[in-house]
């Protein structure tokens, strides 16, 4: 089974995000490496770097950057489309498990033109504590009624990487966002979705 990350795995977001937490973090003053958020829940994130403030105030802020006019633009990761309809194909159930929100996640994989392909979408919504806490691996697995140590995980973040080994999966590292020896802890680190194939560990 295959499990994938969202943002920066299958679309290229963290450009985008990056320059949005950091106009959060400018606007607060605050002199902190936005690369903490990369991978995680803003809501597990924001009390670390702001103790004391109202964590819902704060993402309805994030929220607020949204329309930006100079946000880098969004696209697919190469290769991401053409990977999922290969592991579909293949006759492998597909889950998502993303940081991010169902809203996002159903847009963001309509766009990347997949959506139809996803059995289950594990999203922030659904679970306690985010990566890098396995539960969001293992709840995904649950719902396809499969064994952790059949799945596979594509992740582009450390904190995802580091989730998806708790949960006993496989991982490919994804080196979209991060650079390739950062990603050491996977089982395989590929540049983008081009360089890997279904099943990858064949």
């Amino acid at each position: 089974m295959a499990l994938f990350d969202l943002d920066g795995t299958l679309i290229d977001t963290e450009r985008r995000n990056r320059v949005i937490w950091q106009m959060l973090l400018d606007n607060h003053d605050l002199d902190h490496d936005v690369a903490v958020f990369m991978g995680r829940r803003g809501r597990d994130v924001l009390p670390e770097i702001f103790p004391g403030h109202d964590v819902e105030q704060l993402i309805a802020e994030v929220f607020s950057y949204d329309d930006h006019p100079d946000l880098p633009d969004v696209a697919p990761v190469p290769g991401a489309a053409e990977l999922v309809r290969k592991v579909s194909a293949y006759g492998s159930r597909i889950g998502l498990v993303t940081s991010a929100r169902r809203e996002w996640a159903e847009t963001r994989l309509d766009q990347v033109g997949v959506r139809h392909l996803f059995e289950v979408l594990v999203t922030a919504e659904d679970v306690e504590v985010g990566k890098p806490d396995p539960a969001g691996f293992l709840l995904a697995a649950a719902r396809l009624r499969v064994k952790p140590d059949d799945c596979v995980v594509f992740e582009d973040s450390v904190a995802g990487i580091s989730a998806a080994k708790a949960a006993g999966m496989k991982c490919v590292g994804v080196a979209t966002t991060h650079a390739g020896e950062d990603l050491a802890d996977a089982d395989l680190v590929v540049a983008d979705l081009t360089a890997v194939g279904w099943p990858p560990f064949s």
